[in-house]
């Protein structure tokens, strides 16, 4: 396979163009202009941030690719998806009040946002994962898949699971429902906690299987009935109901990738990942720490892959930050100079599953021609 072009720009800014600009800069240099955005739905897929965490892309980076489909004469919105987990966006309400809290809004982002997979979580389309070895048909969040455009934009930072977060985990993870997110964490079917459990019943209304009773007053699944469909997690007003998070690492990974290739098959896509404030985990966390090394740059791709590869490369290049959990693992492992950080950082984790299952799915190749402008 012919090698992929990524596109990199520095964090350096001049008297004469500052960052948004350089960020439109780099994107027409990519070659996203290119896209018919004429009267087209266009997603561009972003992560909110948890309500704590301050290590979210800024709302001005949205506004800059935004303003760059308008422009063109799209219609953009900025989405996500709700949850699995207890938190500040578990349900589109929540969702909106984290979102618009941290600072994205029609008002200072130029468009509206939109959570893909509805009020509960529920409102999910069911594409099929062409090549699927996990997935055979993925759970996609509807809004996502009515979109006629499809721009993933990514913070790029560490990953507790998948080792690192960047685009094909911004976008299979991100871009799942709440029953898609379950799909990809867990090996089994949803569980039930019978401490917050009232035995309201909405579950066994919800499940088109009969695989939910209430027995004094508690819920109890029937996993022989069950289908791991995950809408009682949706419906459950207690968040009683959840998974077990029980699939492992690497194969986590590689549903993120077959997730990944469903969303973006069939429709026009471009990626574009910020190396920037460089978390050691999560942004779904309520909190973030130093980052593991210093600002890197923009990058930006047609292909998900390759430019996932770029992104690491730089990050493994770039030296470590004092005081951050990157340095404290160094410490705690003895290691002088790990030539790849992410492993480091979170040793259980395999990073490069995901990138090669994606390879091997078509979604795009490892083997890269950076291009700095």
């Amino acid at each position: 396979m012919e090698k992929a072009k990524v596109y990199f720009a520095d964090f350096r800014a001049t008297l004469t163009e500052n960052l948004q600009q350089k960020l439109t800069r780099l994107l027409k240099t990519a070659g996203m202009g290119t896209i018919d955005f004429d009267k087209k739905f266009t997603a561009i897929k972003i992560h909110f941030g948890e309500p704590g965490n301050l290590a979210y892309l800024r709302p001005n980076w949205a506004k800059t690719v935004a303003d760059f489909v308008r422009e063109r004469g799209g219609k953009p919105f900025l989405t996500d998806c709700n949850t699995l987990y207890v938190g500040g966006r578990k349900n589109a309400l929540d969702h909106l009040d984290s979102a618009y809290l941290n600072g994205f809004s029609p008002f200072t982002t130029g468009c509206h946002v939109i959570i893909a997979d509805g009020l509960k979580g529920t409102d999910e389309a069911y594409v099929p994962v062409e090549g699927g070895e996990y997935v055979k048909e993925a759970k996609i969040g509807q809004a996502i898949m009515d979109a006629d455009v499809f721009i993933s934009l990514t913070h790029f930072k560490g990953h507790e699971s998948s080792g690192f977060g960047g685009c094909l985990k911004n976008i299979g993870m991100g871009c799942g429902s709440r029953a898609g997110k379950m799909e990809q964490h867990n090996a089994g079917k949803p569980q039930v906690d019978p401490s917050p459990c009232v035995g309201c019943g909405m579950c066994t209304r919800i499940c088109a299987h009969d695989a939910i009773t209430i027995t004094d007053k508690k819920a109890h699944i029937d996993h022989d009935k069950c289908v791991g469909c995950g809408r009682c997690i949706g419906v459950c007003p207690t968040d009683a109901i959840g998974c077990g998070y029980d699939e492992s690492n690497i194969v986590l990974n590689r549903k993120i990738a077959e997730y990944t290739k469903a969303v973006v098959d069939g429709r026009p896509c471009f990626h574009i990942s910020l190396v920037i404030d460089v978390s050691p985990n999560c942004d779904c966390h309520a909190e973030n720490d130093v980052p593991i090394v210093p600002n890197v740059g923009m990058f930006a791709s047609f292909d998900p892959i390759a430019l996932d590869q770029a992104c690491v490369d730089a990050v493994n290049a770039a030296p470590v930050n004092p005081d951050s959990l990157l340095r404290d693992a160094h410490e705690r492992h003895h290691i002088d100079d790990a030539h790849d950080h992410f492993h480091a950082a979170h040793p259980d984790t395999n990073w490069q599953s995901a990138l090669e299952h994606g390879e091997k799915l078509g979604l795009g190749t490892r083997e890269y021609e950076l291009i700095k402008i």
